[in-house]
């Protein structure tokens, strides 16, 4: 893992190698005030050196001058290294969550994976920038006042050098509870953010049903669970810096103990003494600066695992050898194909079936027969567990994903529209195209005249999820897309069943057009919108329990047509 983080330093090697240096030269300048300090206590002060005094303050005021240019530029080249390199994670992340499969979003929430693109990167930046400073200026800091000290005194530094391997064994033993504490921090932290994202994102069908009061419960036991998992996090971390400070507190003792005895002796000199116990803190400050540095190094590297987590998953990947599949004419063919989802029952069941070239064919049948799982193996979303699938005769395994599809258009009951004008959400199906294209596609749909009562016409926003927009005219403006996008294979996924009669009307016009000349798979619960489909099959626990055309089914008196009767019935009012 450590090899992964380190990659990222490797683009900002420059900034990176100029950020060491100047805390290199930070690091030295430190070791100067105590060396003058000793030179004026021992020699100049008692031997009456007054210009030597004011050269030697003017030097070290000087120095300081120097130390501030390097601590800026430290601070800010560091951090925007560390950003730069946050940016990298981010980016790399992004790009590989949309590469992961749909079994991967059915199982890990919005608002999770935004905390890990966020949150835990920001940790992981601070980490990337402050850690290999610290860890060097720190410690050449307790390398050259090791060495200093000892030309004063070296059994009083062998002394204080004894208590290091205390810090060293207390910071060990707690690290590993701090780590876990930290880790269960994140993860209480993700969940917050997804319960936000699902309160938020349906606060409308929270005040419709007036259960904010739920939804306030719903977030405080999220937000009880944060301040525990914080709790604990804190308390190991008190437990770390409560621990390392009475040692270093010890440091103090052991230096008035020693030192005293050793002036007392005359093992050492007043000046030499004054000057051990202003220069001690050169030693201690930087190890107390590592020390404090594990709690940094915790939340950063609990981070990247939750990111290296995330980059670890198996991404969607074609069958070595895969081919395009250039434009495909639209016969599909399922042979003995069964399928299931993780942790449950077989979806679907040794299924086999067969859509000709520019045929309609309909899927109907009770909810969770398989009817969706058949409309997402077509583009090859998720990978069937035994049988084959066909498209033009080509197995889907031979033919890269992308270009299936590319030849499939999807239009289904929840319509996803992005919070972006109408002109790019309807580019969304083909990026490429003109504003004229654009124009006839939103006429095909039935959409243009009402665009054009709107004051910015196609440049209107639509709000998140095309919250302004009404069912039908969301629906619409997803055909458009399809539309533009002109595959020659057509996915309707119950497109139509939660719209009004009225509106249902203008829409399946819209989709009759769409149909036209293309192979057509329909999903549908209202049987009078496939009443003229070429083939109609009826699908129950996976497997086809009836087939044939409208007529053919209503003949034979089966499932279909007592679904067909009851319906009609019902719309009738009887």
């Amino acid at each position: 893992m450590l090899k992964r983080f380190i990659s990222y330093y490797r683009p900002h090697k420059t900034i990176f190698v100029l950020d060491m240096l100047a805390s290199l030269l930070v690091a030295l300048v430190g070791i100067v005030y105590p060396i003058i300090t000793r030179e004026m206590l021992n020699e100049l002060i008692p031997n009456k050196q007054y210009r030597m005094i004011v050269f030697a303050g003017i030097g070290l005021l000087l120095l300081y001058v120097v130390r501030m240019l390097l601590n800026f530029f430290i601070q800010y080249y560091g951090h925007v290294m560390g950003v730069r390199m946050q940016a990298q994670m981010r980016s790399d992340m992004f790009r590989h969550l949309e590469k992961l499969p749909y079994s991967f979003y059915d199982n890990h929430e919005t608002g999770k994976i935004m905390s890990r693109m966020t949150n835990d990167l920001m940790d992981i930046s601070e980490l990337a920038h402050h850690g290999p400073e610290n860890i060097l200026i720190s410690s050449i800091s307790v390398i050259v006042s090791f060495v200093y000290l000892s030309t004063i005194n070296i059994w009083l530094t062998l002394i204080i050098f004894a208590c290091v391997p205390f810090l060293i064994l207390i910071a060990a033993t707690l690290r590993k509870r701090m780590r876990n504490a930290f880790m269960e921090s994140r993860v209480s932290t993700a969940q917050i953010n997804a319960s936000l994202e699902s309160s938020i994102s349906g606060i409308r069908v929270t005040k419709a049903f007036t259960n904010a009061d739920k939804e306030e419960e719903k977030f405080e036991e999220g937000n009880g669970m944060f301040v525990s998992a914080r709790r604990k996090a804190y308390k190991a971390m008190g437990q770390f810096h409560s621990g390392t400070s009475f040692i270093t507190d010890i440091f103090n003792v052991i230096i008035l103990i020693a030192g005293g005895l050793f002036l007392y002796n005359g093992s050492i000199d007043f000046g030499d003494y004054s000057a051990f116990i202003v220069s001690v803190n050169l030693f201690i400050s930087p190890v107390m600066t590592l020390i404090n540095f594990m709690e940094q190094y915790q939340t950063g590297v609990t981070g990247f695992e939750r990111f290296v987590e995330i980059m670890d998953q198996a991404p969607e990947e074609d069958t070595p050898g895969a081919v395009d599949i250039g434009t495909v004419e639209g016969d599909i063919e399922f042979r003995n194909v069964s399928y299931r989802y993780e942790d449950s029952n077989p979806v679907l069941n040794d299924l086999s079936l067969h859509v000709k070239k520019g045929q309609t064919y309909a899927l109907v049948g009770p909810s969770g027969g398989g009817k969706t799982t058949i409309c997402h193996l077509i583009p090859h979303f998720y990978d069937c567990v035994d049988g084959e699938i066909f498209i033009d005769g080509k197995e889907l395994h031979t033919v890269t994903m992308a270009s299936v599809r590319r030849n499939i258009g999807i239009v289904q009951q929840d319509i996803y529209l992005f919070n972006a004008s109408i002109r790019d959400n309807i580019l969304y199906g083909r990026l490429d195209a003109t504003e004229e294209e654009v124009i006839e596609a939103a006429k095909r749909a039935n959409i243009h005249d009402y665009i054009m009562t709107l004051e910015n016409g196609y440049e209107t926003i639509i709000g998140e999820r095309g919250v302004r927009l009404s069912g039908g005219q969301k629906q619409r403006l997803s055909i458009a897309r399809v539309f533009l996008k002109n595959p020659p294979i057509l996915i309707l996924d119950e497109a139509t069943s939660a719209l009004d009669n009225t509106t249902e009307i203008l829409i399946q016009q819209a989709l009759d057009e769409l149909c036209k000349g293309r192979t057509t798979i329909v999903v549908a619960h209202r049987l009078s919108t496939i009443k003229h489909a070429d083939e109609i099959a009826v699908i129950a626990d996976g497997k086809i329990v009836e087939q044939g055309d409208h007529e053919t089914l209503m003949a034979n008196g089966g499932i279909y047509a007592e679904l067909y009767s009851l319906q009609f019935r019902m719309n009738n009012g009887d």
